[in-house]
């Protein structure tokens, strides 16, 4: 007589099987789903040009992403992206306009690589004293991160006396010309800000499959008293993950006012919220140690092919909120069943 006890349904298997794929591969699924039904609501959605217009402004979420991605491996939450995006604009804008030095009576009109390589630096400074706060001080990163939102969104107001830095095309006279080429130049017909979103993805993903600093990233993550006892230097993962997040935010800050043409400071508010959803749609675990590039990448790119449908099809805004905040819920529903399902 054959056992019964251990015999198991036929199709159980399969369909467990086929749960766990729609379940971890739901981005994908999801912007495949959001492609199919743009493109039969509007006949224009579905075209290789407006695909390339939509990563180009799904660039700035995905380099935002990426940060915080990182910052969430860890653990930890970064608030102040968003503001951090919008001093680094309203830094460059105020170096293309000419800084003044009045003791010797000139103005200093500095090249556009040195505009970008200052601005980054601000962003690994912003970084770092988020990393100082948490890690050397202990102070929770929910509580540091939010006070450098308003520390830097109010130095950029300071700065602008709430104002906007416009034309920073630059004048070749002064030689300061070349910063729109980041936001309006093509490659082979794609966008730098997309080329940009690209190398720092690729890059970021090699760091965390390819590198120690990968595997203490996820080690710490996962359960960081442990990784400290196994020789991990949990502070220093720590410091460099809100480091390159601080990065990843001035990188997006220079893109975004390359593509605008101009730089004021309320740029990027609420992209931190945006920046968190795209991770979490991604599949990355908020309590850290779990989560990679590709799925963060899919998850902006769900956000960013979302809003821009909208848009297309005509969709009141408030409309397009709501729909982004019940995306987001199912996403975190989705990563509470699948994390808790892998915790029993």
């Amino acid at each position: 007589m054959a056992d019964i006890t251990n015999s198991k349904p036929a199709g159980g298997g399969m369909g467990l099987n086929i749960g766990k794929i729609l379940l971890e591969g739901r981005a994908f699924f999801a912007l495949v789903a959001i492609i199919v039904v743009f493109s039969i609501l509007s006949p224009v959605y579905f075209s290789l040009g407006n695909f390339l217009i939509m990563s180009s402004h799904v660039a700035i979420f995905g380099l935002l992403a990426i940060g915080m991605l990182l910052v969430i491996l860890n653990g930890g939450i970064d608030l102040s992206v968003g503001s951090t995006l919008g001093l680094s604009g309203v830094v460059a804008g105020f170096l293309m306009q000419g800084v003044e030095i009045p003791a010797a009576g000139v103005v200093l009109y500095p090249p556009v690589w040195a505009v970008v390589v200052l601005t980054v630096l601000l962003g690994a400074f912003v970084g770092l004293i988020n990393g100082v706060l948490i890690a050397i001080f202990n102070v929770p990163a929910f509580v540091a991160t939010l006070g450098m939102l308003y520390v830097a969104r109010g130095v950029a107001l300071l700065m602008t006396n709430g104002l906007t830095y416009n034309n920073l095309g630059g004048d070749a006279a002064l030689g300061n010309t070349g910063f729109d080429w980041l936001g309006f130049n093509r490659i082979a017909g794609v966008p730098i800000g997309v080329i940009v979103l690209a190398l720092v993805a690729l890059a970021v993903g090699l760091v965390l499959a390819r590198s120690a600093f990968g595997r203490w990233l996820y080690a710490s993550g996962g359960n960081e008293r442990a990784a400290e006892l196994s020789g991990v230097p949990t502070r220093g993962v720590k410091i460099s993950v809100y480091v390159l997040s601080g990065i990843c935010a001035a990188i997006a800050g220079l893109v975004l006012s390359s593509q605008l043409t101009s730089a004021g400071p309320t740029a990027g508010t609420t992209y931190e919220l945006t920046a968190i959803a795209a991770v979490v749609i991604g599949g990355a675990a908020l309590t850290g140690g779990r989560g990679n590039v590709l799925g963060t990448m899919l998850g902006a790119f769900v956000i960013g092919f979302l809003s821009d449908g909208l848009v297309i099809i005509g969709v009141s805004a408030y409309w397009q909120t709501v729909f982004t905040g019940a995306v987001i819920v199912l996403a975190v529903l989705l990563n509470s069943l699948q994390y808790g399902r892998s915790g029993r």
